[in-house]
């Protein structure tokens, strides 16, 4: 059975990685191949595919299949997800009242 967060966790861990975060960085400037990634980034075919996986599989990127290569862009919808989660995550809940932890007497 999945937790309520297995979601959460799933888009936040495609985020904790310096080679993800290279890959989106590179991605905020428009489509990329998968080739020019790998010149960028100075990285294997396989470490590439990877993390292009758990990026897909978050739904932040997307890929199209072009020829021997896929050509890959941020999904907007996704990041929208993302950031709204984010947003959730580190909201104050004001109906919540106030702090009732254990020094509270």
């Amino acid at each position: 059975m999945a937790s309520a967060y297995s979601d959460t966790v799933r888009i936040f861990k495609a985020f904790c990685d310096e080679n993800r975060l290279k890959i989106l960085a590179q991605l905020r400037t428009g489509e990329k191949c998968a080739c020019k990634l790998l010149d960028d980034l100075h990285i294997t075919q396989p470490t590439l595919s990877h993390h292009m996986k758990l990026l897909c599989d978050a739904d932040i990127v997307q890929g199209r299949k072009e020829g021997k290569w896929v050509h890959y862009s941020i999904n907007q919808e996704g990041a929208e997800r993302a950031k709204m989660l984010l947003e959730q995550l580190v909201s104050l809940d004001a109906s919540s009242g106030q702090s009732q932890g254990c020094c509270d007497k």
